[in-house]
C-alpha cells in the first residue's frame, strides 16, 4: 500500500533539504557587468505564454515583468486566447519594456494571444500551427442593467476597431488582410501566415528552433 510520510517526518526531510534558488534573469548593475554573471547575462532568454489568458491571472505579467529590459530572447506560444485585455497588456509589456522578442507558435495561437505574438519582432510558425482570429467578443456572467449592455456595446465597437488598427500596425500588414480573416472569424494555418508575409516556416524536422531561424536571417 502507499501511503504518504508522516507530518514529521515530512518536516524533517524539508529542514534538512536546502531551499532551492529561483532561476531568474539577470540584470546587471549600472555600470556594467561582472565576470562570473557574464554567461547568464548573454544567454537569451525562453519564457512561454500558454492556456487562458483570464483577467485574474497575473502569472504571465510577471514572466514578462522578470526579464531584463530591453534584453532578447523566445517566447513560445501554445495559448486558444481569453480576454482581450489581456492579450493587449501582454502586447503592451513586450512593445514598452522593449523585449526583442522570436514569437514561435508551438501549438495554437488564437485570440486574444494573437496579440503578444504579433507584438514579437520575429515570428514564426509550423506547418501545424492554428490561428483562430476573429472579432472582439463580449461575454459577462454579471447581471447588467439596459443602459449598462448599452454602454458595452458601445465601448466594444470602440475596441474592436482599435484592436484591428493595432495588429494590422504590429503585424505590418495591409488592414484588409485581418478584415477578411476576422469577418466573420476564421482559423488561419501556418502556410498561409506566411504566405501573406506574417511569419517564418520552420518545421519539427530540421533541427531546433534557434538552427532553422539562423538559416532564415542569413538568407538574403
Amino acid at each position: 500500500m502507499l501511503r504518504s510520510d508522516s507530518p514529521r517526518r515530512a518536516r524533517k526531510k524539508a529542514e534538512s533539504k536546502p531551499a532551492a534558488r529561483p532561476l531568474r534573469p539577470y540584470l546587471a548593475p549600472e555600470g556594467g557587468r561582472r565576470p562570473s554573471d557574464y554567461n547568464l547575462q548573454a544567454r537569451d532568454w525562453e519564457i512561454v505564454i500558454s492556456g487562458e489568458l483570464v483577467d485574474k491571472d497575473g502569472q504571465l505579467h510577471e514572466k514578462l515583468m522578470d526579464l531584463p529590459r530591453n534584453s532578447r530572447g523566445t517566447i513560445f506560444f501554445d495559448s486558444s486566447g481569453g480576454s482581450a485585455y489581456v492579450g493587449l497588456a501582454l502586447a503592451s509589456l513586450i512593445r514598452l519594456r522593449g523585449l526583442k522578442a522570436v514569437g514561435v507558435v508551438a501549438g495554437e495561437c488564437s485570440s486574444a494571444a494573437l496579440m503578444p505574438f504579433a507584438a514579437c519582432v520575429e515570428r514564426y510558425v509550423t506547418p501545424h500551427t492554428s490561428m483562430l482570429f476573429h472579432p472582439i467578443r463580449w461575454q459577462s456572467d454579471e447581471q447588467v442593467r439596459l443602459d449598462e449592455a448599452a454602454e458595452w456595446a458601445r465601448h466594444f465597437r470602440v475596441m474592436d476597431a482599435d484592436h484591428d488598427a493595432l495588429m494590422t500596425k504590429l503585424f505590418g500588414c495591409n488592414v484588409e488582410i485581418l478584415q477578411a480573416w476576422n469577418n466573420p472569424g476564421r482559423f488561419v494555418s501556418g502556410e498561409e501566415l506566411v504566405s501573406a508575409g506574417l511569419a517564418k516556416m520552420i518545421d519539427l524536422f530540421s533541427g531546433d528552433a534557434w538552427t532553422q531561424i539562423s538559416r532564415h536571417r542569413s538568407q538574403p
